[in-house]
């Protein structure tokens, strides 16, 4: 027993028992200065950019011919200089590649050289249609760090953010390019984050879209981790469309969302709901940018050089080729998919493209695009290459040991032949590793592919001054040979007996769900791809009937402790949401409350020729109090029909873009309107607001970007203040018009010659509904477009300086508010007086 105060007379032991403190014996002493200079050493090393086993490998592999080693190694090295692309679809896209080419291209001039020869500073991609993409020859750190190019840096910062460029490395852009994306096509991007190629698809098929209409097609980006879906909707939220649908999938197991019937008995199966716009998922276009060892991406990320080793690519390779066979599954007959990867490694390349082929039996094709994009500098794919398993060279299936031939697979190899039970050749048989002297040199019988695998692409670093890359173009010409060499009996077959291995499959999805790394053996490989052709087999067969899992059958796989946690508020704050079957995801609800419609639609004088049927969803199962109202394009409403009669098989991580959002401010609720337009919807639905819109000269449109709230008599033109103060309480849009048109004109809006932003009108003033950001952005929008083009382009930046300055002053004074989409206040001078009563309500 443990001894209190009573046990011996002697007290609980105290600090003051001790005359010494006691010693910690997990602090470690600090050392001496002199001891420091000596041992320390300096607080950052440059990263190591050398590995030997690197070197070794992509030198036996050939990737680039002996004579060019030297120099391929020499750009590896170097740190890759930045490159960004213009939002084509922007507003500002002629403006801000009309700005690179007068204004940054020559005021850099001479601020880069290399070897003592001057350079272009900043220079158009030449391979990328329209001068839309443009490489610096500056590096990211350089960009940061170098005063002189301080105002370069702000612009790519302010830009980026705004969605009128993107920061993206140049042969990242190349892929999308390949995929030839029509505004009409269903595109599915299936290893999507961090979304910079998504955005790019959005681009295209907005591109030759009229403004305040939307394209016919549809963007689908998945991501398996979920935080980096979230990085991926912040990407492409700077796009403002609303046809995008992010998803939280594992790209091998995305679902086909074929359309579920309902059951009537045992013995036979009717149909009870109508059905769907579109049967299945299926798209015109994919693109499948798979994970992989990224050792192309040594430049910007040097940690690479001392992590690389060659079973990076061979533990991902089995992987790679379940997400192509998936892609290709989903892909539309004529369709055509871009296979790509930032490592230089065959075995991810080539190895997996072959494979793909051999494996559709002609059903895919690899096609030659050579002539396309003639300015871009490529290789073709290697047709031999070589395996490396615990520091032994492989030339043949047949040279792998008898215990590596679950980590090294025949598919690995070019001719991807199976040498299975020939353990009596070539010391196949042996169990010890192998010696130096065999690792090194050892004659090996190399294979040689017989596929066309010159068709590829391989992009190196020293030919362009960009990273590494490589691409593969796959066209399906029919549907795969894994759905046609099976033909099951035509008879009726019970849920229960379909549903067993649909099931098995899903929870092998949702062990990994949290990205952890898969590496699956040849047999599973197998078990996962028989257990799915038997699914996609009875599914595609015209011949059997659609069967449909019972409303409540999607709870079995839920456990007993997650249905109570569905009732109970987690944290004490809120219920666990549930969107069908994935538990703790905001469910997608078609809005359909009348009155608020209704509401909306007469207070803004939107017309008839909008399409609100059907278009508005919410993330909110209580829609008696909905936040925020989402707007859907066509294509978009009937992927999320067919979702719902497929029992919502789609995790949908977002979708659509907000249009309208609850004023809930104490004045806000005292008008009209409950809802006010979001900023991200007002470019598609200005042209058809007919009622709470005002058209401003140049100085007052910029008096509100600087100085955020004016009280009506304060305008330049006193007519504008007066019609601001014969509107209804409430949201309003304010229109720039050019000093040429009359203020007059009819309320109709071409947006595309116009400028719009979102105001609140209050008791005594008007304040814009534009974030700091946005505003300061228009201003130099308006500086560029509107002053004198002589003037702005010798003193741009002090013309920008001036106007911005008003601004710096009211935030410092605290006087004026500012609002956004994600804070709204309330505006006017009684109100602003009483900052307490002003609810702020943050996204």
């Amino acid at each position: 027993m443990g001894r209190g105060r009573n046990g011996n007379n002697k007290g609980r032991t105290q600090r003051k028992h001790f005359k010494e403190g006691r010693e910690n014996v997990w602090k470690r002493s600090k050392p001496s200065n002199e001891e420091d200079d000596v041992t320390k050493g300096p607080h950052w090393e440059p990263f190591i950019t050398q590995n030997l086993a690197f070197e070794d490998y992509y030198k036996e592999q050939g990737i680039v011919p002996e004579h060019e080693w030297d120099t391929f190694m020499a750009f590896l090295r170097k740190p890759l200089p930045a490159a960004f692309r213009i939002n084509a679809s922007s507003q500002f896209c002629s403006d801000i590649r009309s700005q690179l080419e007068n204004d940054f291209a020559i005021s850099l001039q001479g601020e880069v050289s290399f070897d003592g020869d001057e350079v272009e500073p900043i220079r158009p991609l030449p391979w990328y249609p329209h001068n839309l993409a443009w490489h610096s020859n500056f590096s990211r750190k350089q960009i940061r760090k170098n005063q002189t190019l301080e105002r370069f840096h702000e612009f790519l910062k302010l830009e980026n953010e705004i969605g009128n460029i993107t920061r993206q490395e140049a042969v990242s852009m190349i892929p999308p390019l390949f995929l030839d994306v029509k505004p009409d096509h269903f595109v599915l991007d299936m290893c999507a984050a961090p979304g910079s190629k998504t955005f790019q698809l959005l681009e295209i098929i907005y591109q030759s879209t009229k403004t305040g209409s939307l394209p016919n097609g549809m963007i689908i980006a998945n991501d398996l981790d979920v935080q980096r879906c979230n990085l991926l909707i912040h990407q492409t939220k700077r796009m403002c469309t609303a046809n995008l649908i992010v998803t939280n999938h594992e790209a091998q197991h995305f679902p086909y969302c074929r359309p579920i019937k309902t059951k009537f008995n045992s013995t036979s199966i009717i149909e009870t709901k109508p059905e769907a716009s579109i049967s299945q998922l299926a798209f015109d276009r994919v693109l499948c940018d798979v994970p992989c060892s990224g050792d192309g991406t040594l430049r910007k990320a040097p940690d690479i050089w001392r992590k690389w080793n060659s079973g990076n690519g061979n533990g991902l390779h089995s992987l790679q080729i379940q997400i192509a066979m998936r892609g290709l599954a989903l892909l539309k007959d004529g369709g055509r998919m871009v296979y790509s990867t930032c490592a230089m490694n065959p075995v991810e390349d080539e190895a997996v493209v072959a494979e793909i082929l051999r494996r559709c039996k002609g059903s895919v094709e690899l096609v030659d695009v050579s002539s396309e994009l003639p300015q871009l500098v490529r290789r073709p794919g290697l047709k031999k290459w070589k395996v490396r398993d615990k520091g032994e060279w492989l030339g043949s299936y047949k040279d792998v040991r008898k215990l590596r031939r679950n980590g090294i697979l025949p598919s690995m190899f070019p001719s991807g032949r199976d040498f299975a039970d020939q353990t009596e050749n070539g010391g196949d048989d042996k169990m010890d590793e192998p010696t130096e002297v065999e690792s090194e040199c050892k004659d090996l019988d190399e294979e040689v592919s017989d596929l066309p695998l010159e068709r590829c692409m391989r992009i190196v670093p020293h030919d362009q001054n960009c990273g590494a890359f490589f691409i593969a173009v796959l066209q399906k010409n029919s549907a795969l040979p894994a759905i046609e060499e099976k033909t099951p009996s035509v008879k009726v077959i019970e849920n229960s007996k379909i549903d067993e291995p649909r099931e098995e499959l899903s929870n092998q999805v949702i062990e990994d769900v949290n990205g952890s790394d898969i590496k699956l053996t040849n047999g599973a490989d197998e078990q996962v791809s028989n257990a799915a052709s038997e699914i996609d087999l009875v599914a595609n067969d015209p011949t059997v009937p659609c069967l449909q899992l019972e409303e409540n059958n999607s709870e079995e796989i839920t456990a007993p402790d997650e249905k109570k946690a569905d009732t109970e508020k987690v944290g004490g704050k809120r219920k666990l949401q549930t969107q069908g079957k994935w538990k703790g995801v905001d469910p997608v609800v078609f809005f359909k409350d009348e009155t608020v419609i209704n509401s909306i639609k007469t207070f803004y004088g939107i017309d008839d020729n909008f399409p609100f049927e059907g278009h508005l969803i919410t993330r909110n199962a209580e829609t008696n109090h909905v936040k925020r109202i989402y707007y859907i394009s066509d294509s978009v409403k009937d992927a999320l029909e067919l979702n719902l009669q497929a029992g919502q098989q789609l995790k949908i991580a977002s979708v659509g873009i907000k249009m309208f959002e609850r004023q809930t401010a104490k004045e806000g609720a005292a008008a009209p309107c409950l809802f006010r337009i979001s900023s991200e919807g007002l470019p598609l639905l200005l042209p058809h607001i007919t009622k709470q819109i005002l058209f401003a000269t140049i100085a007052d449109f910029k008096h509100l970007l600087q100085y955020k709230t004016i009280k009506f008599p304060d305008f330049v033109d006193p007519e504008f203040g007066e019609k601001a103060s014969n509107l209804m309480l409430g949201c309003c849009v304010v229109v720039l018009k050019e000093e040429t048109n009359d203020l007059s004109d009819p309320v109709k809006v071409d947006f595309p010659l116009d400028i719009a932003i979102g105001c609140w009108k209050g008791r005594a003033s008007l304040c814009v509904l534009v974030n700091a950001i946005d505003c300061q952005e228009l201003l130099e929008r308006l500086v560029f477009r509107l002053e004198p083009k002589k003037d702005s382009e010798k003193n741009g930046d002090n013309n920008i300086v001036s106007d911005l300055e008003p601004k710096k002053d009211s935030e410092k004074n605290g006087d004026n508010i500012i609002a956004s989409d994600e804070v709204l206040e309330v505006n006017g001078v009684e109100e602003t007086k009483d900052k307490e009563n002003i609810e702020v309500e943050t996204n």
